[in-house]
């Protein structure tokens, strides 16, 4: 039988409808769900804490982390147990190099692995196994992870690499990965991953429609200062990046952000993500202004003027279409008045722009 996915698009943006979440999974692919997966992540963890003895532990933590390498990438056992831990896992950059000829391909991994990964080799545990921290009989390791999945209450067939491999593609779609992402990323040389993984029932197609309704749009483009962007380069220091943006309509933005949130959102070129900026931290001039020494400069025509005693709010439109606003003191106002007709420009600094992965 099928099984219908009823997950949320966790982090889309209030009524964004994303296809890829929306689906069922046709019949015969074997595969774990969010919640099998973490009862099996738990009972490994237990299986290593219960290690008596240096030796067994460390054998036990290699199996473990070789699991969540599988568990996390959707790699072939064979790709996993060839990786060289020294040459090509770069937890700098968050990500594995994996396969062989026309399929060697960067995976990235997710933040939570990789400190797992540091902490191993890091320590006393990895003394004498550099480069070979995955080499596992595959034997071995089908037996360890039947053994895992019958201590935790899963029938064995439902933990073979293959079917970690089939669940994380189907996580991946769930989250809304685009399907060439998840194809490049498990290696998959078929052009139809999507008969394998994902199908359309009729009750999808009825939700989809509904959602793509008229009447939903207004919903997706109101937000303001929010730029849909992709990342064109990232330049870092020891602790600070700044990140060089192009919207979707060409405009050049900047921000500048902490390496650490570099390596969460995964930014890379060509990555996409949401750029924002709260209203208070936005300045509006005159079009003919002098300029200052905020790094972002937008031209737009002033479409409306409130305010109070205190403060104003100065909304206006990009060429491109895109809605901003800025929030100044009610003194600012009355020094440089505006209506709605003027042309401005909104500006901001490179460190008052919040990222946000699409």
């Amino acid at each position: 039988m099928t099984e219908k996915n009823t997950a949320n698009t966790t982090g889309s943006a209030p009524g964004r409808l994303d296809l890829n979440s929306i689906f069922t999974v046709p019949a015969g692919v074997r595969h774990l769900d969010e919640a099998q997966l973490a009862r099996l992540e738990a009972s490994f963890r237990a299986w290593v804490e219960a290690a008596r003895g240096a030796q067994a532990r460390q054998a036990r933590e290699r199996m473990r982390l070789l699991f969540l390498l599988l568990r996390y990438t959707g790699a072939r056992l064979g790709e996993a147990t060839r990786l060289d831990d020294a040459g090509e896992l770069d937890l700098d950059d968050a990500s594995a190099t994996l396969g062989t000829g026309a399929a060697r391909r960067k995976v990235p991994l997710p933040h939570l692995l990789c400190r797992e990964l540091a902490a191993f080799l890091d320590g006393p545990m990895a003394t004498g196994l550099t480069g070979r921290i995955f080499d596992q009989d595959h034997g071995y390791v089908r037996r360890v992870l039947y053994a895992r999945a019958e201590a935790c209450g899963l029938p064995r067939e439902l933990c073979s690499p293959r079917v970690l491999r089939a669940s994380r593609a189907v996580e991946l779609l769930r989250s809304g990965v685009p399907l060439a992402v998840v194809r490049d990323t498990l290696g998959q040389s078929s052009a139809d991953l999507s008969a394998v993984y994902q199908a359309y029932s009729s009750e999808d197609a009825r939700h989809i429609v509904r959602r793509l309704a008229p009447d939903d749009q207004p919903l997706r483009t109101s937000a303001r200062n929010s730029f849909p962007c992709r990342v064109e380069s990232v330049t870092r220091d020891g602790v600070l990046a700044e990140i060089a943006l192009r919207s979707y309509s060409g405009m050049p933005l900047y921000s500048v952000i902490t390496v650490e949130s570099v390596r969460n959102l995964g930014l890379e070129p060509g990555v996409p993500v949401m750029a924002t900026v709260k209203a208070p931290l936005v300045e509006v001039v005159q079009a003919d202004g002098a300029r200052g020494c905020a790094r972002n400069t937008v031209g737009a025509v002033v479409t409306g003027v409130r305010a109070t005693a205190v403060v104003a709010e100065i909304t206006g439109e990009a060429a491109d279409g895109a809605r901003l606003c800025a929030l100044i003191s009610a003194g600012a106002l009355e020094d440089a008045p505006l209506a709605p007709g003027d042309l401005v420009q909104f500006r901001f600094k490179a460190m008052a722009v919040v990222l946000g992965a699409l």
